[in-house]
């Protein structure tokens, strides 16, 4: 691993002062990817710019009635937030797939999203959720989706000197929940070939609203409004889901590779998503 300078910043205007100041500076918040990576000789940061003594990146709290996810807060640290779990279960579980228990400790959704992974677990729940993502830089604070943080593979969209403070949740309506499922190769411990999370929302066993997100099937993980707006208006019944299913093999474009083939990806997408979509329905009629 490169020799680099850390800091451990206590304020977001030391972060982004720091981050500024050095173009190969890397904001570390578990340091589960970077510091693998760096090993690797397959990133060479000049700094490494700690955000866990920030108080804003750390800890979970009440926002507009939802949930404000500090970038750095360790992935197991949701199971330990009952009301966080109560109302997002499906986007707490996929952040508690990533790696080991071990990792987790550590592993944070920031960091799983800033990896801009097309394979992350985390960013196509949080897609789905609805999150958006406070972002910090020279130019002062911004609030954006999660799906426009990743650009590419490896890439975001953050300008020199932005980071991820926090992660931010809605609140749940009533008659709302989510889910997320994925498969591997393995049983635990593995990177996912495909990856559905949904969310949606019931009133009288009528799906009301409802959002799809996928991973490992295209270059970043993708939003999938047309698959929303098959069960919209619907009980969720076999056509709503055949057609939620058609638009999401739609909306897939992606690789072969020794993990998976482009057809298996496409397929299983279309399988993960209606299953999350009973499920999500199934916890949200239990509400």
């Amino acid at each position: 691993m490169t020799s680099a300078t850390y800091h451990a910043p206590a304020s977001i205007a030391e972060a982004v002062g720091l981050l500024s100041s050095d173009p190969a500076a890397r904001i570390i918040a578990g340091g589960t990817d970077l510091i693998v990576q760096a090993r690797a000789g397959r990133v060479k940061p000049g700094a490494y710019v700690d955000i866990k003594r920030i108080s804003a990146a750390i800890g979970i709290r009440s926002f507009e009635g939802g949930f404000a996810i500090g970038a750095a807060t360790p992935c197991t640290a949701l199971l330990e937030h009952a009301a966080l779990c109560a109302a997002w279960p499906g986007m707490v579980e996929a952040a508690n797939l990533i790696g080991s228990v071990q990792v987790r400790n550590r592993a944070t959704m920031g960091g799983n999203l800033c990896n801009a992974s097309p394979a992350a677990d985390s960013v196509p729940a949080l897609i789905a959720a609805g999150a958006t993502c406070l972002v910090a830089g020279p130019s002062g604070e911004r609030v954006i989706p999660v799906t426009d943080i990743p650009s590419a593979p490896g890439r975001t969209s953050l300008a020199q000197g932005e980071f991820v403070v926090e992660i931010r949740l809605p609140a749940q309506p009533s008659g709302g929940s989510d889910a997320y499922l994925r498969a591997i190769p393995r049983t635990e411990m593995d990177i996912a070939v495909v990856g559905a999370g949904v969310s949606l929302v019931m009133d009288g066993g009528v799906c009301k609203s409802a959002r799809v997100g996928l991973g490992a099937v295209a270059p970043t993980a993708l939003l999938v409004e047309a698959a929303a707006a098959a069960l919209i208006g619907t009980t969720l019944d076999d056509n709503a889901l055949d057609a939620m299913g058609e638009a999401v093999s739609a909306a897939c474009k992606p690789i072969d590779d020794k993990r998976g083939t482009a057809s298996y990806r496409t397929h299983t997408a279309a399988v993960l998503a209606r299953r999350a979509a009973l499920i999500a329905r199934d916890r949200a009629g239990a509400k």
